[in-house]
């Protein structure tokens, strides 16, 4: 795996025991980084990581991943996984404010925690595709256990992820499921009623939206989960929808507000504050 320069800084986390695989691997772990050894000056510690690793689920392409870490901290930390959008990459949490989040979160005293961005394709939604490749393979196979070899503990983590990548954290937080998913937070998910209403290149055929549908999914009324979606947001009726058909009631936020970085950026304060309880 390539890595950027950023993963030679100063260290962040001490090792901990790798992640005890629950699913068969789809794909050879790629090479991670050396485990990080903790600074004693805090202050200087580095807030985002970034690097990149050939991801065999994807097709062999080159996979970037962008990791923003919650400033001064020097113990192991758990991830939360953050999905992009449509025609998104890793960088997307990032512009949503992800960094200033984190920050604030410690000036609070809430838990820390790290923000890991990925990329997972234009449209791959996050699923396995008719032309084999799988993002949502790549997270759960490579990108989780790579994590766990840079130091970061795995056995439970988060996801969150918008548009798109809303769909992708209930879909893939169900995958992985209740014993190992500490959370999901779908914000302004791209749910659809039926195949007939989804986007082009959403899903392959009727059978690839029946199959990967998150509606009628046990998990995800065992998991916590939080839905945020905007009142103008085309994707306002399935989603609450979705939500209307969970058996455990989620956390929801249905405010005024559409389908853009504005109203995203306006609710992730409150949504990292909730993925810190």
């Amino acid at each position: 795996m390539g890595a950027s320069a950023g993963l030679g800084a100063a260290g962040v986390f001490a090792l901990s025991g790798l992640l005890d695989p629950v699913r068969t691997q789809a794909a050879t772990l790629p090479q991670a980084p050396a485990p990080f050894e903790p600074s004693a000056a805090s202050s200087n510690l580095p807030t985002k990581l970034t690097g990149s690793f050939v991801s065999a689920a994807r097709g062999g392409v080159k996979t970037n991943y962008v990791i923003a870490l919650p400033p001064g901290q020097t113990g192991t930390l758990r991830p939360v996984i953050a999905l992009h959008g449509k025609d998104g990459d890793a960088n997307m949490m990032l512009d949503c404010g992800v960094e200033h989040g984190l920050a604030q979160l410690v000036k609070e005293g809430k838990p820390p925690f790290a923000v890991v961005g990925v990329d997972g394709g234009s449209d791959s939604y996050w699923h396995k595709r008719a032309d084999g490749t799988d993002s949502g393979a790549m997270v759960l196979d490579e990108l989780l256990p790579m994590l766990s070899t840079m130091g970061f503990d795995t056995s439970r983590v988060g996801f969150m992820g918008w548009s798109m990548g809303g769909y992708g954290a209930l879909h893939l937080g169900a995958k992985l499921g209740p014993a190992r998913t500490a959370g999901i937070c779908a914000i302004s998910p791209a749910l659809y009623s039926s195949f007939a209403d989804t986007a082009p290149k959403a899903f392959d055929s009727n059978d690839d939206w029946t199959q990967n549908s998150v509606l009628g999914v046990p998990a995800l009324s065992q998991i916590p989960l939080r839905v945020d979606c905007g009142t103008f947001d085309r994707f306002y009726p399935a989603t609450r929808q979705f939500v209307s058909q969970l058996k455990t009631p989620p956390t929801v936020s249905f405010t005024v507000g559409g389908h853009d970085m504005t109203w995203w950026r306006l609710m992730l304060p409150g949504e990292l504050a909730w993925m810190a309880t």
